[in-house]
């Protein structure tokens, strides 16, 4: 079954639009704070030219959303689905940013969710690349449900490798996750 990596995904706040060439300046107007980036593997991106090369990188995976608040129309952030393993059933989310007025209100919570119950359809695994210095994200990974399992330099289109630590989900655990939360709603 062929995975359309950009499909429109929406909650009751936020909508995942496929990222386009388009798109550059209203993401960058987004990314352009520094302390968006403090605790990310590389803290230069809210640089015009550096958030280029990462821009650039997102267009090319192919599986590259924006994210809009539904509210107020304004770009808020973006994501990705990459690295897709067919002989694994695997894919990774990750590349995620949003503006600081949207930290600690649960859109990550539940754009993550989005794109797991969506995901999930098609792949067994799911794993999240997370800077060894992110801890915020390693926080918000975990009430997920998703798990360390190693760590890894990761190469970054156009950038220079960095400390990441790998968290995995399975689709089992993960259906685990959703039947217990819902009993719970």
């Amino acid at each position: 079954m062929k995975i359309n990596r950009q499909p429109t995904l929406e909650t009751e706040k936020i909508i995942l639009y496929s990222l386009q060439e388009k798109d550059f300046d209203e993401l960058y107007i987004a990314a352009s704070d520094p302390k968006i980036w403090e605790q990310h593997p590389n803290k230069d991106r809210w640089k015009k030219e550096i958030f280029k090369t990462f821009f650039d990188g997102a267009i090319q995976s192919k599986g590259a959303f924006k994210i809009v608040d539904k509210a107020t129309g304004n770009t808020i952030g973006s994501t990705r689905f990459y690295d897709y393993n067919d002989l694994e059933n695997s894919i990774f989310i990750g590349y995620t940013f949003y503006t600081i007025e949207y930290w600690g209100k649960g859109i990550n919570y539940s754009v993550k969710v989005t794109m797991l119950d969506y995901i999930f359809q098609f792949v067994s695994k799911v794993y999240f690349h997370i800077g060894a210095d992110n801890i915020r994200s390693q926080i918000a990974i975990g009430r997920l449900g998703a798990k360390k399992i190693t760590e890894q330099e990761v190469i970054y289109y156009g950038e220079t490798p960095k400390l990441n630590y790998v968290y995995e989900i399975s689709k089992e655990k993960w259906q685990k996750l959703n039947n217990k939360r819902q009993k719970n709603e």
